[in-house]
Parts: structure tokens; sequence; C-alpha cells
């Protein structure tokens, strides 16, 4: 283990002994609605401390171990105010009882409790407020917005967290990770992904956001096989505000946007919206970003109902930087890209419509129906042939066969069978469905969800020839392949916390999704294609969560989770081979501390996969990986989260994962360049791609100023960020020739607010991104093969040689080296 690991564990490890001695004082009471009916389940918290609890089944709660002095109380239950007292905390015993008010109109919250876990859950989460979410918002994509949090790892093909992004959860990519914008699904049915850069800026929208590790509650779209992020967008503001935000830095990265909102006008009407624009010239050379974005929404609040019409977009046109750096240019050309031709650029527009309703159908009843339709349309741009991109065409032209054109006869008689060409690779699809779910909350023992979804993906794949040297029998936009393909998903569920006694709660909870998908048509080699296959999946979760105390708390939960092949899994596979749907049994046991200073989150988990699709070595022409099942194969480890305020104005906040991450047994097929045919390897307990066996992210934030409560003045805070990756393979053959080194990042941001009486608050803010100008590289692509006779080094900087007749090509993602950010921001 690396002697900045060894560092980071003993900087956790000091923590865990260092617990402040506290006066042997507490609070209690009971927490009731307006008509004296006592709430069960309400959340209890003291501001600014790790301290809290959960009212019982008569309404009880108790918080022990307080210091004395004045302390801000808070008390949470869905659906009614929220309070927030200062009161003196005195020695002994202090009784506190609350009387809760419904809210006004009923709240936006319940769109999104559906699908999120609550205090009483048994799950791995991390929720981040609309202020934390600010906090780390400078215009990057959203996976920088989140990078901190525990088991995340982010990439960036640019370099510097502008274009095309990525996040892994628990070594799992955006594939296996849930996506729900207010419920309603944000991954591609087909490929499973996420997109951000097609959502730039989204997170400057976001309320709040739920990060759920592992295969967390039931949701809505693709399966849930390393984790789930759940976004909630802006809820109502009473109060009519704006807000502009300008900022800059290395790369000639900016960024606006300007936010406004009327508040509460007449009997609960309200709208708000936010126009950005964000451009970038990226680390790497020519890994230019032109980015826009837009989010509107109309709503109307009554005591019983709601209706919220939201609609967002945005247009990204980004230089493609996909395929990477060659190893032998790290130390003297970091920042090269291979692409020359002038529009090698990925252009996309996606915008999104949202129907949120929400009724209270009876005082034990609530229910939210909710629809939406995504329209997303683009292409990307290529230059095939001898005058652009050398080192990726190798000089050659295409042949006009291969793009249905017919051979040219020249004047003189010659057969032209090859041609320079410019193609664009299209997609345009259409997702569209309905959400629901019927919640149930007699302010009893018993919360309980009836909920699903029903979605319809409607996806053309097809591609044009926009310009050729010779246009034999094409026409301006020869269309050379066209497939269709139509995904129908549906899904219901029913989930319950049960308080079965003091203190023990029971989660459990069972959903059925069924899955159809079809498609037909010629793909861009020319080859037919036609399937149609139909899935049924049972995922049931089962769990308790058991409050010792108002400081200790412990939960176990056991899940079961299955994920469907994507498009690629299906399409790079034979008729008479399709791969088989992937299933998971995912164990979590976790125990909770909490005191005034200290706050403590130690979770085991053993994540169990079976028929797990890895890549094999192999790739289509576009670079993606072919997939295949393997019968066994695991991730198991530990997850500490650690929160320390020792004094008023320091906290310190750091998570570490150590993990295992292994595939029992699978088969390599490597190429041989000598024969045209593949050769087979056999590998045991060999990691998995992407898998660091260590991850950890530190905050240490220091206030030079604060405000005092809520006589709110200046603040200006300055915080110590680090994060570190351990070293983790490219592919899945655990080999280290093809495996990206350990790397450990450090930022360093400032945050200064006023708040006075001509605007809300003017803050400036700054940050120096990778303070230490360390080198690393957080994603790469590999492909392994074999040449006997021919060393093809000297002819491809890609290649890099692994002893023998061994070689491998691997493109390396390089990050960007020291960089900085400066903002303003102006609410009224």
């Amino acid at each position: 283990m690396s002697v900045t690991m060894i560092r980071v564990g003993l900087i956790v490890s000091t923590l865990l002994y260092t617990i402040g001695a506290f006066a042997q004082s507490s609070i209690s009471g009971t927490i009731t609605n307006e008509d004296g009916e006592k709430l069960i389940g309400a959340t209890v918290s003291i501001f600014n401390s790790y301290q809290g609890a959960v009212s019982n089944l008569e309404g009880f709660y108790q918080i022990d171990n307080i210091e004395e002095g004045k302390g801000i109380i808070q008390v949470y239950y869905m659906g009614y105010e929220t309070i927030s007292d200062t009161v003196e905390l005195k020695s002994g015993t202090t009784t506190l009882d609350f009387k809760m008010t419904k809210k006004a109109f009923i709240a936006d919250e319940f769109v999104v409790s559906a699908t999120r876990s609550n205090d009483q859950t048994p799950m791995a989460e991390t929720t981040l407020s609309k202020e934390q979410i600010e906090e780390n918002n400078q215009g990057q994509d959203l996976p920088y917005v989140i990078r901190l949090t525990p088991s995340v790892v982010t990439t960036s093909d640019a370099g510097a967290g502008v274009g095309y992004t990525g996040v892994r959860i628990r070594g799992s990519d955006a594939t296996r990770i849930n996506v729900t914008i207010n419920g309603i699904p944000l991954n591609d049915p087909e490929s499973q992904g996420v997109w951000w850069v097609n959502m730039p800026d989204f997170a400057s929208s976001i309320n709040s956001m739920q990060i759920q590790r592992g295969v967390g509650t039931s949701t809505n779209g693709a399966g849930a096989f390393g984790g789930s992020i759940n976004m909630q967008t802006n809820e109502q503001i009473p109060d009519p505000y704006g807000e502009l935000n300008l900022s800059g830095g290395s790369y000639g990265t900016v960024r606006a946007n300007v936010q406004f909102g009327t508040g509460t006008i007449g009997k609960g009407f309200s709208i708000d919206g936010r126009l950005s624009k964000i451009q970038s010239d990226g680390y790497i050379d020519r890994a230019s970003s032109d980015l826009e974005s837009y989010y509107f929404s109309a709503a109307h609040h009554g005591k019983k109902s709601s209706v919220r019409f939201i609609t967002f977009g945005g247009h990204e046109t980004t230089y493609q930087a996909w395929n990477g750096v060659p190893k032998r240019y790290l130390d003297t050309n970091r920042t090269f890209n291979p692409y020359d031709y002038h529009n090698e650029v990925d252009d996309y527009r996606q915008t999104h419509y949202q129907l949120l309703t929400n009724f209270e159908l009876t005082k034990k009843w609530n229910a939210t129906i909710n629809f939406h339709y995504t329209k997303g349309g683009g292409y990307f741009e290529q230059y095939k042939g001898d005058e652009h991109n050398a080192l990726l065409n190798k000089g050659s032209k295409e042949d006009l066969a291969d793009y249905k054109l017919d051979p040219v006869i020249t004047d003189k008689g010659d057969t032209i069978t090859e041609t320079n060409l410019i193609r664009q690779r299209w997609l345009d699809n259409d997702f569209y469905g309905a959400v629901f779910s019927f919640n149930y909350d007699a302010n009893g023992k018993l919360k309980a969800v009836i909920g699903g979804a029903i979605n319809q993906y409607i996806g053309k794949h097809f591609g044009k020839v926009i310009w050729s040297e010779y246009t034999s029998n094409g026409l301006n936009n020869h269309e050379y392949y066209r497939n269709d393909a139509t995904k129908n998903d549906f899904n219901i569920y029913g989930k319950a916390n049960y308080q079965a006694a003091d203190g023990i709660n029971i989660f459990a909870d069972l959903q059925y999704r069924m899955v159809n998908y079809e498609y037909a048509g010629i793909d861009d080699n020319g080859a037919d294609l036609r399937q149609v296959t139909n899935l049924d999946f049972w995922n049931p979760k089962l769990g308790m969560n058991m409050r010792l105390n108002s400081s200790n708390e412990v939960y176990l939960s056991g899940a079961m989770a299955h994920r469907e092949p994507n498009r690629k899994d299906y399409i790079n596979n034979s008729s008479k081979n399709q791969p088989s749907p992937e299933q998971l049994y995912d164990y979590e046991l976790g125990y909770n501390y909490r005191s005034k200073k200290l706050g403590v989150n130690l979770n085991l988990f053993y994540m169990d996969y079976f028929n797990q699709l890895v890549v094999t070595g192999e790739y289509d022409d576009v670079g993606s990986a072919k997939r295949i099942n393997v019968p066994n194969s695991y991730r198991a480890g530990v997850e500490l989260i650690v929160g320390y305020k020792p004094v008023k104005r320091v906290e310190f906040n750091a998570n570490i994962t150590l993990s295992q991450n292994k595939i029992e047994a699978f088969t390599e097929f490597k190429d041989d360049w000598d024969t045209g045919g593949q050769n087979k390897i056999k590998h045991s307990n060999t990691d998995i791609a992407f898998s660091p066996n260590a991850i950890s992210g530190q905050e240490l934030k220091f206030w030079i100023f604060q405000s005092n409560g809520k006589e709110k003045r200046h603040d200006l805070s300055a915080s110590l960020l680090g994060k570190y990756v351990g070293a983790q393979y490219i592919d899945n053959t655990q080999n280290d020739n093809r495996k990206l080194d350990a790397y450990y990042t450090n930022d360093l941001r400032f945050d200064y607010k006023i708040h006075q009486a001509i605007f809300n608050e003017v803050g400036v803010y700054a940050s120096i991104n990778n303070l230490f100008d360390q080198k690393y590289i957080s994603n790469a692509w590999s492909y392994a093969f074999s040449s006997p006779g021919y060393d093809p080094t000297p002819d491809d900087p890609y290649v890099n040689s692994e002893g023998g007749d061994n070689y491998n090509m691997i493109g390396y993602f390089p990050n960007a080296t020291r960089y900085f950010m400066v903002g303003l921001r102006i609410k009224l």
C-alpha cells in the first residue's frame, strides 16, 4: 500500500479515537401534529452537530450526551413544516415537546420519496442538500460535483471535467448505475448509459440528490447494479428570487447562468427558470466543448394537490477526444489528440418534459402520477480518408462498397473503388411514459408505497455520407445504414417500513419488472439486424434497522437485482449466442455512531454476481467493448465515513473504501495477427476492470469568518480537498502492462459570501484544482493481441510491447495538471 494511503488511514484511525468528553445531559420530548396525534418516525437533530434521534411508537425521542449552551433544534417529518428553534440546552434532562403543522401546500418531496431511502431504511446512501451541491458546482459536469462522495471515481475525456465525463460507484460504470430525475428514468434505455454532457449545468437546478451504493431501494428504469443517483429538481420557494453565476478559469473554461423564480403567486402558483452557457477548450488538444442548457418550471400547489410542469434540455457540441493518448506520448506530448479534421465533433440535443402531479387522497394516502417525454437527436461526424486523422485512418481511403456506393469509372476508363469521405452517425430517439406511486402513512407503525412505471423507447440509428471525393451513385446525405429499435419497460413494486418495536424498523421491498426489446435493420457494417427479446425479473429486498440509542445504530439488508444486456451486447453477439441477463445478490451490514463532534458510518458489503457481463478484449469499429457472461464474480469491501468537528470553525470529512473485486474464472480471446484467428487464454481470480481496491475522499474546511446563527453577515471559508484512487486494471486479465497507477490529488477552495440589504448574497469563490500538479490518469481503453514475426511498435505509437510476441494498444485519458477557477455569485 502506498505511503499516501497509509497517511490517509492514520488520519481516519486517529479520528475514530478522538471523541470529546461531553456533559451527561440530554433532551427528550414528544412529537405530535396539530390534532395531538403522535408522529412516529419524525427526525430530530441538533444543528451543526451529528446528533439526532427518530421518534418512536409513542412519538417520543431522546438525544443523550449533548453539550450545554445554546443550540438549534430541527424537527423534520415529510409533509409538515420543518421546525427550527434556538433553545438553551441545560445540564440534566431538558424536556422539549414539538407540535408540527402540516404544510399549507402539498410538498414536492412526495415526488421522489417513493424511490428514496430515509433515515430508517437499511441502505448505504449519501444525501446532498442544495447547499452542498452549490458548494461543489463550478460549472463542471455533474460527476465532478459528487466526486468526493464514498466509493466514487470520476473520469473526463477532455481532462478538466467539461465535456464527456463519467462516474463509477464501487467500480460499476454508468450503465450499472440507475439515475432518475424526480423519479423519472434518465439512463438511455438501449445503452443504459448516462451522457452528462447532454445536460450541462444541471446541478444548478437540483434541490437535493441521493446516491445509493449497492442495489438500493426499488426504482424506475435500468437496474441498479452498482448504485443509484436520485435527483430532485427545485422545489417550491415562497419568495421571489434571482441569481447570476459567472465563472471562468484555465483552458478557456467559462460559465454563465441566470436563475429566477416568482415565489408563490396568488393561490399557490409559481414559475422558476434557468439559462446556462458553458465553453471550454479542454486540457486535451482541440477537446473543446460548447454547451447550452435551460430549465423551466411552472407549478400550482394547493393544500391537497399539486401540479408542476418542467422542461429542461441541453445542446452540446464537443470535439472528439475519444481515442486517448499513446503511452509513449505521456511524458512529452501529454495533451495529444489524434483527430485533426476541423469538424470531428459530437453534436447532440436532448429535451425533457415532465408533468408531475401529487394528490392527497385521504389523511393516510397520497398519490403521485407523473408523465414524461424525452426527445433526443444528433450525430458524431468523422473524416475517413488519407488527408486527416492520419494516425487513425492509416493513410487509407474507404471502400465505396462499404457505403453502398458503386465503383466509379473515370473518363480514362479506370475503376475507382476507394474514396475520401465524411460521414455522420445519427441517433434520433423518443422516450416517454408514466411513473406512479401511492404512499401510505397513518402516522403509525407502517409506512408503505405501491409504485411503478410504464415506459416506451423508440430509437432510430442511421448513417449518412455528407461528402465524398467520388460520389458514385450517392446523393447528398447518402444513407448507408439504418436500424430501428423499440424497448418497452414495465415495473411495479411494493415497499414498506414497519416499526416493529421501539428502535426496530423492518424494511421489505418487492419489484416485478418486464422488458421487451426489438430491433431490426442494417447496421453500420452492412450486417442484417433482427432480434426480439422478452425478459421478466423479480427483485426482492429485505432489511432491518436497529437504533440502540440516540448515538448508536446498526442495520443490515439483503437484495436481489437483475439487469438486461444492453444494445451493444445484443448486436455484437450472434443471434445463436445471445448474452444472458445479469443477476446480483447484495448484502449490506452497517453501523452508525453520532455525537456532537463526531459522526461515523461503517458499512460492509458483499455483492455476488451471476452472469456478469465483462470485457473480453474484443472491440467493434468505434471502440465499444464486446462483453460475455462470466458465471461468478463478486465485490466485497468496507466503507468508512467519518465527520469530525473538533472546534466551532473547523470541520473534517473523510471516507475510505477498501474492497476486493474479483472474477472467479473466464476465458480471454486474444487476436493473433499472424494467423488471423484468436488464442484462448484462461484466467482465474482476476481483478474486475476499473475497480480499485482503495478509494478515499477528504475535506478539511475552515471558516475564517462565519455567520452567527440567524444573523447572516459574511462568511469566508477555505477547504482543502483530497481524492485517492488506488491502482486499477484496464481490462479483466490483471496484467500489469494494462494498469492505471494509483493517484492522490488535492484541490484548494475559497468561498466568500456577503449578506447585505441590496443583495441577499454576493459570493466570490476560487479554486486551485490539482494543487500539487500531479500527472495522473483516471481512464483508458486497451486492446491486447499477439503478433509473431512482426513488431508493430515502430508503425503505430498506440502499440506497446508486453514481451515476446505479445502487444497491446492503449489509449490513455490524462487529467489536467494544476488549473484554476474563479467565480461570482449574486443572489437577489
